[in-house]
């Protein structure tokens, strides 16, 4: 074999020069796909959420709706009407959002972090409040039928008037981000998912103790406590449009502490997910 380099040789055409490389060409194969904006990125989990909650979560929103029914018809027999069957019914309503959003999404998020099921997440382009906020809408969403049949049914059951029910579309969003940011934010802190499942539990039972039993009979101890549950102030709204002429204001007022209990909670779960997803 010859070791002479073949453009020396007789009658062998030169080797064409390399094509010169573009400059910054490697940088450019090197680069990533930008990430998914926020708002297309939601929407995807979302659907993906809520297709995969339509299947499995159906019994458990039907198990919330007859024990916020069952709650409402043992109460039936202490209470007869007036502010303390406005209390019972809203408390009821919301407990569902509480039940789905709080408790169900404390867990979801406990086997997922346990599971290694953030590592899949957390390769996808998308950002961790898409994450976070689309799980969140997607259980919150789920809860709308059986808080609709609850609050009709607690109407009918104490005689009060069904004219404001349309209320429901401000309080169950506003119930729901404030409780599935807790929720989601407990799921994803938690070290161990027994751990998340009782957090979920313990929110669940204050949600239903504080918020369903009429306030009037609470000691001042509980009563403090009962301020500083977000599903509170969504009770409260609720319970003031059973009123002959609600106070607006007051409804609006509490709404808005809502929102904002709302958007704490959901930040501090977007939080806990990059906390969660980086280790």
């Amino acid at each position: 074999m010859s070791v002479v380099p073949a453009e020396t040789l007789p009658g062998t055409a030169p080797a064409p020069p390399a094509a010169p490389r573009a400059e910054g060409a490697a940088e450019a194969v090197a680069e990533l796909g930008p990430r998914a904006r926020l708002w297309p990125a939601l929407g995807a989990v979302y659907r993906a959420q809520l297709s995969r909650a339509r299947v499995a979560r159906i019994p458990l929103l039907f198990v919330a709706t007859f024990q916020s029914v069952g709650i409402m018809i043992l109460m039936r027999g202490v209470v007869d009407g007036g502010a303390e069957a406005r209390a019972v019914v809203a408390g009821s309503s919301v407990l569902v959002v509480a039940f789905v959003a709080l408790n169900l999404l404390s867990q979801y998020f406990g086997q997922l972090r346990a599971s290694g099921g953030l590592d899949h997440y957390a390769t996808l382009p998308v950002p961790p409040a898409a994450v976070v906020l689309g799980a969140a809408a997607a259980y919150a969403s789920f809860t709308v039928p059986g808080t609709v049949v609850t609050a009709v049914f607690g109407c009918l059951l104490f005689g009060l008037p069904l004219t404001h029910l349309w209320v429901l579309a401000a309080v169950i969003p506003l119930a729901g981000a404030a409780l599935a940011g807790l929720g989601a934010a407990c799921g994803l802190l938690a070290p161990r998912p027994e751990l998340a499942t009782l957090l979920g539990q313990l929110g669940m039972s204050g949600a239903l103790l504080l918020g369903v039993l009429p306030a009037s009979r609470m000691p001042q101890v509980v009563a403090l406590a009962r301020d500083l549950l977000p599903s509170t102030y969504a009770v409260e709204a609720f319970t003031r449009s059973f009123g002959a002429r609600p106070d607006w204001a007051r409804v609006l007022g509490d709404l808005t502490v809502c929102a904002a209990v709302g958007v704490v909670s959901l930040a501090v779960a977007t939080w806990a997910y990059r906390r969660a997803a980086v280790r």
